[in-house]
């Protein structure tokens, strides 16, 4: 029993874990859409567009995470943790991308329904998060799967509860813009090295040396 404890443990830190470093910046979106919100409807659109272009995100990782299971050696999967690693690094020396609040406001501009808007956005801005998802899949089963994906929900609620807490507290957004890229690289670099050791991947290189 403390076994399963301990593994489901593991699952929902995982899923905490990678669901914080792909979304950290996108509290920044979060709070400038909810800034145009004037009404709990507008709101609740804001959630629901949220969670369905999050939703397509997560399918597509989950088809190329089933299309790269059918890779033999576990050691060539993590590979795969070099590019949450290469994505930290870049953000580590290339800084924050503006085109994101470019993206933002040109779609709340665009005369669509808001939820619609939000999906878009959503999408548009989520392409990072292929690259966290996909080495996390991989690792998992089925059952693991569905762990974190509940996770997932859990953390996007509370994500768009920050988002438009943020509103009334700018002093939160001003620090993530000044160090929310510093957090984002460690976690990246940090689940990209684990990725590569839990498939073996040091293992294997280690045994060429």
């Amino acid at each position: 029993m403390k076994w399963r404890e301990v593994i489901l443990s593991h699952l929902i830190i995982s899923g905490i874990v990678a669901y914080t470093s792909a979304n950290v910046d996108y509290l920044i979106i979060l709070m400038l859409i909810f800034g145009h919100t004037k009404q709990w409807r507008e709101r609740f659109s804001v959630y629901l567009g949220d969670l369905l272009g999050s939703t397509l995100v997560v399918l597509v990782a989950l088809a190329l995470a089933f299309v790269l299971h059918f890779i033999p050696s576990p050691w060539m999967l993590g590979l795969l943790g070099l590019v949450p690693i290469w994505m930290g690094v870049r953000l580590t020396f290339g800084g924050s991308n503006d085109d994101d609040k470019t993206t933002v406001n040109q779609t709340l501009n665009a005369k669509r329904r808001l939820f619609w808007n939000v999906v878009l956005i959503t999408i548009a801005t989520s392409a990072d998060n292929l690259s966290i998802f996909v080495p996390l899949f991989v690792t998992l089963r089925a059952n693991g799967i569905l762990i974190v994906l509940a996770t997932f929900l859990v953390m996007l609620t509370v994500f768009c509860f920050v988002g438009y807490g943020m509103v009334k507290l700018p002093t939160i957004a001003l620090l993530l813009e000044n160090y929310g890229n510093w957090i984002t690289a460690v976690v990246y670099i940090g689940l990209g090295l684990y990725v590569m050791w839990d498939n073996g991947t040091f293992r294997f290189l280690m045994h060429l040396l």
